[in-house]
């Protein structure tokens, strides 16, 4: 059984940093795909953030510049790194991965950002 766990959240203050990581564990396959999605309150999960077994990146356009993906393939792991964090970046994290053709979520990590 594949198991995604993350870490890294917390409360921040405004232009503060913040780095997320996210183990998938339980399987002998590598990430084709992981990705960190997020979701604040009364809006929609969205896209953050996303890093293919090529090590090829994508962003959501507010967080281009901001936030850096990078990951190990072997190790099934992905980081967000969260650099000048504003309020609007107020939201409960959540990693996902396909390996293979299945996709996994983990459980959601909070990141509050005060102004």
């Amino acid at each position: 059984q594949v198991q995604l766990v993350e870490s890294g959240g917390g409360l921040v203050q405004a232009g503060g940093s913040l780095r997320l990581s996210c183990v998938a564990s339980g399987s002998s396959f590598r990430f084709t795909y992981m990705s960190w999605y997020r979701q604040a309150p009364g809006k929609q999960r969205e896209l953050v953030a996303s890093i293919g077994s090529s090590s090829d990146t994508n962003y959501e356009d507010s967080v281009a510049g901001r936030f850096t993906i990078s990951g190990d393939n072997a190790k099934n792991t992905v980081h967000l790194q969260m650099n000048s964090l504003k309020p609007e970046d107020t939201a409960v994290y959540y990693c996902k991965s396909l390996i293979r053709t299945r996709q996994y979520w983990g459980q959601g990590t909070q990141v509050t950002v005060t102004s």
